[in-house]
This record gives structure tokens, sequence and C-alpha cells, in this order.
């Protein structure tokens, strides 16, 4: 399956807090839209890991994405080409023209890891003499490398390179994220309330995504945006292209 866009976070639910509205817009778009999770988020004070991946799938279907898989890699303690090495072959597989990854530097170690991590897999997974197989398929891959790869931000904010206007969807954002309950806020849902309290877990945290939200919307004159960086100079086929 060849998908457009493939959104990579290093947590269930990174995806969904930092670049689900411009997915949401792509979707409507027309455009194929996978997600790949890195860790199951096992280190997390609130629910569990088994818990994670079955919000994480309920989260797939209310933004309709393709697919939405799981590396499998530890939590807090990835490593570098080994790591890679696992990457890789989700790229190849779903041969994706752009990939959105992590923060290049957060609050969360893991975020900034996981950017350099999912850069570098971009990159030599167009390289053919790096050999991979998709899980346990036989068949060996052919090489893509990606034309972009975004990086959206998350906990700390940095000045982004160009924002995506997603006001019509700021409501089906926050939605899509309550649909970790164990991690977020939730008036309908009883049954976390005795959880250990958290950073994210209070409804200041979600209106700090709406603050977080106006605050790029206002570079382009829209209520609400998300912004990404780049790791490499933007071409555009027009001036026009850009508003």
């Amino acid at each position: 399956m060849k998908i457009d866009i493939l959104a990579i976070g290093a947590h269930p639910d990174d995806i969904e807090l930092s670049c689900v509205g411009t997915l949401l817009k792509h979707i409507d778009m027309g455009h194929k839209v996978g997600l790949l999770d890195l860790t199951k988020g096992e280190l997390g004070s609130r629910g569990t890991a088994k818990l994670r991946l079955q919000e994480a799938e309920a989260a797939r279907k209310l933004i309709k994405a393709k697919v939405r898989e799981n590396v499998g890699l530890k939590d807090g303690f990835f490593d570098m080409e080994k790591s890679i090495m696992k990457i890789i072959p989700y790229i190849r597989k779903y041969q994706p023209e752009i990939v959105l990854a992590n923060a290049i530097s957060d609050r969360h170690p893991d975020h900034g890891r996981a950017a350099e991590l999912v850069s570098r897999a971009c990159f030599l997974s167009g390289l053919m003499r790096i050999k991979t197989k998709y899980k346990k398929e036989k068949k060996a891959q052919t090489h893509w490398r990606p034309k972009q790869v975004f990086h959206y931000i998350q906990d700390r904010f940095y000045e982004p390179d160009f924002v995506v206007d997603i006001t019509p969807y700021m409501e089906r954002k926050i939605k899509i994220v309550q649909a970790y309950g164990s991690q977020f806020y939730n008036p309908d849902l009883k049954k976390y309330k005795n959880e250990a309290k958290t950073p994210i877990s209070g409804k200041d945290f979600l209106d700090g995504l709406y603050a977080k939200a106006n605050v790029c919307g206002r570079n382009i004159g829209v209520p609400y945006a998300e912004g990404f960086t780049l790791d490499r100079t933007l071409g555009v086929e027009s001036l026009f292209d850009i508003v």
C-alpha cells in the first residue's frame, strides 16, 4: 500500500497532539495517510501499553488513516543503528512522499531522539545497498526516499518554518486527542479520575493546545494552525504557492 503522508511519533498520541489537524485536512483533500508509532508508550504514568494501543487504534478510526503500525522500540531507551534498521522497512513498504516526524528537541528526550532517527532512516532508506525485509515477508524491499521530512512542534515552542491552517479541524483534533482517555482530560470518562496526575492529564493541557494553535495561526491571520520546521530548504513552483 503506497501512501502520500506517513506521520511518525515516538509515542502513541504524539501525532494526534501535534499534527492531526494537518492530516485531517490532507485526507479531505484526497491524500492517503498512514501512522507509525515507534514505541507503545509503556513508561507512561497512566494506563498501560495494551490500553495505549487500543486508544491508538480508536484514534486511527477517527482520523480515517489507512494504516497504523507500531515498531515496538523500547520506550525511553531506543538506540540508534538498530532502531533505524527497524524503521526503514516501514518507509519502504508504504513509500510516503512526505514524512512528519517528532520535534527536533523537546521536554521529553525521546522526541528529539526520534526526530533524528526518523530523519536518518528516511535518508538511508534511499540507499540500495541497505537490504531490508518487512517483518516476515521473504521478498527484499526496494529502496525509497521520501521527498520531504517535516518536524512538527510539540511541548517546546519553536518558530515554525511554515504553518498549516487547521481552523475547521480544531474541534475534531481535540476529540481525537481525547480518544486517549487514560492520558488526557475527558469529563465523560470517570474511570481514570484516580489515576496519577501528570502534566498532560488536566483540562489546562487541552486549553494549552488551543493556545499553541492560536499562536501559530496568528502568523497567517487564521484562528488555528499547526507549525512545522524543516530539515532542508523548501522549494516552491510559484510565489503564489505561499499564503
